[in-house]
């Protein structure tokens, strides 16, 4: 497939802001990687999951609907840690050390998924081509869900806006048992070729899976029982899958996001990078400090796309500069006040995209 480039030869706009935000670190004298809020935060989430986890599966409650509570607060709880630590790490911004990041982004690799070929979807081609057809895997859930115009459309696409809940709940059980291995054997993430794992990774990624399967299908098994196994396994990873989901969908598939489609032959979009990055992507509720904490700044979606190796604990202050700039260069910066009107602008544009 052809590479999609930008209009970056004068980056007026992303020049300004970054001289800013620059400013801003070198004036306070900190670190643009994570601090204590975060490490604490780190301690407190994976303590909270561990102790989730030996609950359900060693110490069962007796009580079914306590079980099944459990099980839904153990797929948030994994939720956040994807949020704050595996994300954190996988984009190099929880820790100044490099050893520290890459430990942090192996997290994944024990809730099943596997960081290295995330890195690839997620940092390379998601924070590269934003809302892009063809090279942002984050927009492809074909042929179930059709959220590019350019996507093909088919008969079912008009009832999207309704079933889109239960799919995203089965998202998370694709990706570790599907998607992951599609990748694996086929070297690629959509139709882009990644660079080939070498023996350690190789050797990472399978013990990461053999790992979730052992500690959350095979071992409970013995001490639940088959069937506890699977209703509690389903609703842990669906709760998981659908809390991810929706976080990241509310962040591009919004209804005044832009959805381009680069010029032929070229393949070339008009904007340049950064410019591009706000036009496809919204913030919300910003203002609430439970919405910030549990998805690690997630829903400061603008800053992360701009600044993506800066830890998520400094997205409200550089927020303001982001703000500042998009106004002084009157470039549209899209916020919803809060999670509920985010959750319908992002139903109204899969019905809009359904039926169009």
């Amino acid at each position: 497939m052809q590479r999609v480039s930008f209009n970056n030869k004068n980056s007026v706009f992303f020049n300004a802001l970054k001289e800013k935000v620059d400013t801003y670190f070198k004036s306070n004298n900190i670190k643009e990687t994570g601090n204590y809020k975060l490490y604490i935060k780190t301690i407190l989430l994976t303590l909270s999951a561990l102790t989730l986890y030996s609950t359900l599966v060693f110490f069962t409650p007796s009580s079914g609907w306590l079980s099944l509570a459990l099980c839904a607060l153990l797929g948030i709880n994994l939720a956040g840690i994807g949020f704050n630590v595996m994300h954190d790490g996988a984009h190099g911004s929880f820790s100044t050390k490099t050893w520290v990041n890459e430990l942090m982004g192996y997290s994944l690799n024990f809730m099943g998924g596997s960081v290295y070929l995330w890195k690839y979807k997620h940092n390379v081609n998601h924070h590269s081509f934003t809302n892009i057809e063809g090279m942002d895997e984050d927009i492809d859930i074909k042929p179930w869900i059709r959220i590019h115009p350019d996507q093909e459309k088919h008969w079912y696409h008009k009832f999207q806006h309704i079933y889109w809940a239960i799919l995203y709940c089965v998202t998370y059980i694709l990706w570790v048992f599907v998607q992951d291995f599609k990748k694996y054997f086929t070297g690629k993430i959509g139709d882009i070729p990644f660079r080939k794992m070498d023996a350690k990774e190789h050797v990472i990624f399978w013990i990461g899976k053999l790992f979730y399967v052992g500690a959350f299908i095979v071992l409970p098994i013995f001490t639940v029982g088959f069937v506890d196994m699977i209703i509690g396994y389903l609703v842990a990873a669906g709760v998981c899958g659908f809390v991810i989901a929706v976080v990241f969908q509310l962040a591009h598939i919004v209804e005044d996001a832009n959805f381009e489609t680069p010029n032929a032959p070229n393949y070339k979009v008009e904007s340049e990078w950064a410019v591009h990055q706000i036009q496809t992507t919204a913030n919300f509720a910003t203002k609430s400090k439970i919405v910030s904490w549990f998805t690690g700044g997630l829903n400061f979606q603008v800053e992360h796309h701009l600044f993506p190796r800066i830890s998520h604990v400094h997205y409200p202050k550089i927020s303001e500069l982001v703000r500042e700039t998009c106004q002084q260069f009157n470039i549209s910066y899209m916020e919803f006040p809060t999670v509920l009107s985010a959750v319908r602008s992002h139903v109204g544009h899969l019905k809009q995209v359904g039926r169009a």
